[in-house]
């Protein structure tokens, strides 16, 4: 079975960093693409970042140049690091994954079929 598991959100002020974790297990494919996505109350679902089926990383423009994904083929972990934290920040943040995606698709939502129950983040200002 695939299974999809985050970890490392937590509380932190406005300017600080956290990262976050994702582990995914029982892929059937050899090539697979992971992504990180995040709910606000009263807000759309917004992909973060994510792995396409090359091995890219793609980025929202909300958080360009402040967070930062990383593979750890080995153990089968991605990361989301994220600096310069601000309220707006605030979410829970999910991790997904599915079969090779795109470039173009990367951070589509609907793309993904398996995903993490998610890691609350808040930033306090």
């Amino acid at each position: 079975d695939v299974r999809v598991a985050e970890s490392g959100g937590g509380s932190v002020q406005a300017g600080g960093s956290l990262r976050l974790s994702c582990v995914v297990s029982g892929m059937p494919w050899s090539r697979y693409s992971v992504a990180w996505f995040r709910r606000s109350p009263g807000k759309e679902r917004e992909g973060v970042a994510a792995f396409d089926d090359d091995g890219s990383p793609h980025y929202a423009d909300s958080v360009q140049g402040r967070f930062s994904i990383s593979k750890d083929y080995a153990e089968t972990v991605v990361y989301l690091q994220m600096n310069s934290l601000k309220p707006e920040d605030t979410a829970m943040y999910y991790c997904a994954s599915d079969s090779a995606v795109d470039k173009v698709r990367a951070l589509k939502s609907y793309e993904y079929n398996y995903w993490g129950q998610g890691t609350q983040v808040t930033v306090s200002s």
